[in-house]
């Protein structure tokens, strides 16, 4: 199995709600931050991508699409790496998405050092793209535009679909070539549990030491 879609968009951008439509599609499995909870032993792996020694027949076995981090760090040497691949860049409005960051996957520090692989793995792969700056408005919102901008430069138009949940089926149906499916679009609210699950994780994982300031 090799990748027919990569997802560029960063978290919280209705990431959650592409997979679900993408498996519906005939795209799945598909590759999103929660595969990465369910399977701790792919971590080593996302490290070594972000030190520049990926393997990503390893990382994606067995997966026909991707999105969400940590693919969208790497959706560039993806692209080259899957040249049939499409992709789809999710977009949400800066101020709604810093917002949504705050609340949930960003609402805990993530420390450039520790000694857990996780941690490690994340601080590698997100948010050392934002110099660790998880709570700095202008920078984050720098960091998301300079990005978003950045996959409409490198991306050939005719491969790239720029795309809001909201919008529904039809675009994303006619960007992959499959007909409509006559059930509704799968929705954020409808995926908030699942995505409530990540961000109780999250926060397992950031809590701070015990008497730590």
């Amino acid at each position: 199995m090799t990748l027919k879609v990569i997802g560029a968009g960063y978290g919280r951008t209705g990431t959650m709600s592409l997979k679900l439509a993408l498996e519906q599609l005939g795209f799945g499995p598909c590759h999103h931050m929660v595969e990465v909870f369910a399977h701790p032993d792919s971590i080593p792996l996302w490290s070594a991508a972000a030190d520049g020694r990926p393997d990503w027949p390893a990382i994606f076995e067995g997966y026909a699409s991707a999105v969400d981090w940590p693919t969208a760090t790497f959706y560039e040497e993806l692209a080259a790496a899957y040249p049939e691949a499409k992709v789809i860049l999710t977009e949400r409005d800066p101020e709604s998405w810093f917002r949504s960051t705050q609340a949930t996957i960003f609402a805990r520090e993530m420390p450039p050092e520790s000694d857990d692989p996780w941690t490690q793995m994340v601080s590698k792969v997100v948010a050392r793209l934002f110099d660790w700056r998880m709570h700095d408005h202008d920078k984050l919102v720098s960091v998301y535009q300079a990005h978003n901008a950045r996959v409409r430069e490198v991306i050939p138009p005719e491969r790239l679909l720029v795309y809001e949940v909201a919008q529904g089926w039809e675009p994303l149906c006619a960007f992959l070539e499959v007909e409509v499916p006559d059930t509704p679009m799968p929705k954020v609210n409808s995926t908030e549990e699942f995505q409530g699950r990540i961000d109780h994780e999250m926060a397992r994982r950031f809590e701070p030491a015990a008497g730590s300031a």
